[in-house]
């Protein structure tokens, strides 16, 4: 498997967990993206975006990245640019890092459904902020080794049918979730959770290192 970390522009803290799941894997920035990597100590092989929102005061190793140039009116986003370049160079697992948050709500959105899109095509994809993590749901089962008390939503990216959610404070048992429906937001790990889904597509946002605040 070909892992790369794609450093996006939204909010990143570094944890132990996310070092962890970046560690070995292959580095592209999207534009802003590149000042995740001086905290991460992380250098990119690529710097891909039309250049618009480049930090200042970059040391030397980063500045000197092999940049793709692209005009700011162009059909997709730094991000998109980014994971297409990944993939380009046989990527088949990725970590958004940096997915959530920052200025751009449509940014982080499209970021989420992105992510879905690209395990329907059979890509592996991590979503993470360092605090927070989402994993594309297909229809399937699958299994997460999360922490007692993690908190987790299920967001559906379309009706659902066959939800089974187990190892969780509130489980469910092959139940229809309406698109947009709230029944499946803030749940906690009670166990080992397991997620089966039997029609639909959704991702599965957890929070395996809050923040103090929250």
């Amino acid at each position: 498997m070909s892992t790369f970390t794609i450093l996006l522009g939204g909010d990143l803290i570094r944890t132990p967990l996310l070092d962890r799941q970046v560690e070995g894997s292959r580095v592209i920035a999207a534009d802003a993206g590149i000042g995740h990597a001086r905290m991460l100590g992380l250098t990119p092989e690529l710097w891909v975006g039309d250049f618009d929102s480049v930090p200042a005061d970059l040391p030397d190793d980063l500045a000197s990245v092999p940049r793709k140039v692209f005009p700011a009116e162009k059909d997709m986003t730094d991000g998109e640019l980014a994971i297409a370049a990944a993939l380009e160079r046989g990527a088949t697992s990725l970590v958004l890092a940096g997915a959530f948050g920052g200025k751009r709500a449509d940014h982080a959105f499209l970021h989420l459904a992105l992510g879905v899109r690209l395990a329907e095509e059979g890509i592996k994809v991590l979503l993470t902020s360092g605090a927070q993590e989402g994993v594309p749901l297909l229809p399937g089962k699958a299994g997460f080794n999360y922490a007692d008390g993690t908190l987790f939503s299920i967001l559906g990216f379309s009706d659902l049918s066959g939800l089974t959610v187990t190892g969780a404070k509130w489980p469910l048992n092959h139940v229809a979730v309406a698109f947009g429906s709230s029944l499946t937001i803030s749940n906690e790990v009670k166990g080992r959770l397991e997620i089966a889904l039997d029609h639909g597509l959704a991702l599965l946002l957890a929070h395996p290192y809050p923040l103090p605040e929250s």
